[in-house]
């Protein structure tokens, strides 16, 4: 099944590196126009060099950080203005914000609430107007597998993804009668910059490829970890008119991982 998105204009947050990049090269190979916001304008950069390179429509680089609510305002009206709408938006940002509850500070907390939840009600909110009008609209929150079954020692991310989960069935309900379809996608174990860095912290003295294919072994039950352009394809399904029936859901792309579904 082929699947195009010609014509459509797409906001990937977080797509410098890692699930929002290959994100954005398979949104774009498919033939949506893609506005790319991260928050390091130098990686970026060369992301949106990456994206372009096999785009089928327009790629464009717009550094923000989606914490700040008066430069996520200001993104999308630049955004509107080049592209004209906003049909898709897909909520990557984040981090692995996790440890011991004792150890977390107020500040913690918030860092993770900002960046993981009131970063998507924001960029929400700004777009839905016009997917109302329109009577169009894609939205996909990228979660993780701990928003269903949170781990010890897996706050705040565990806590703020569960959070996500609600907005995601909240969005959906109010979204169906508009033609807006809201689903969320959990990340279970996917190769990413997330992962090297975990490499380099954990176990460094062992070669990444070494490492990684352990972990594959002993912890999914396919054996291994997962590749970003595998998650990319969901994200891509889930955004295009092949899928338009499907909102209000959660689908776990994590190699069977997860224990809930």
């Amino acid at each position: 099944m082929e699947i195009r998105l010609d014509g459509r204009v797409a906001v990937i947050t977080g797509a410098s590196a890692g699930l929002g990049l290959a994100m954005a090269q398979r949104f774009a190979a498919s033939g949506a126009a893609v506005a790319m916001l991260a928050r390091r304008p130098d990686v970026l950069e060369a992301a949106e060099a990456t994206a372009a390179a096999g785009a089928r429509g327009k790629v464009r680089a717009y550094p923000c950080d989606v914490t700040n609510g008066s430069k996520v305002e200001s993104t999308v009206a630049a955004i509107e203005k080049e592209f004209g709408r906003i049909d898709i938006l897909v909520n990557n940002a984040g981090s692995s914000m996790r440890g011991p509850f004792e150890t977390l500070t107020d500040a913690m907390w918030q860092q993770d609430f900002d960046l993981k939840l009131f970063a998507a009600i924001r960029l929400v909110r700004m777009v839905w107007p016009g997917m109302k009008a329109r009577r169009w609209g894609r939205i996909v929150n990228v979660l993780n597998i701990g928003a269903k079954a949170p781990p010890a020692a897996g706050a705040p991310t565990a806590v703020t993804r569960a959070a996500g989960l609600a907005l995601t069935k909240v969005l959906a309900g109010e979204g169906a009668p508009h033609n807006i379809l809201v689903n969320a996608l959990h990340v279970g174990i996917i190769d990413s910059e997330q992962w090297t860095r975990r490499h380099k912290n954990e176990a460094a003295n062992i070669p990444y490829e070494q490492w990684k294919a352990e972990r594959g072994r002993k912890e999914v039950p396919l054996g291994r970890l997962g590749e970003a352009e595998e998650f990319a394809n969901m994200a891509c399904f889930l955004v295009s008119e092949q899928a338009s029936y499907v909102t209000g859901t959660s689908i776990n792309v994590d190699g069977g991982k997860s224990p809930v579904w």
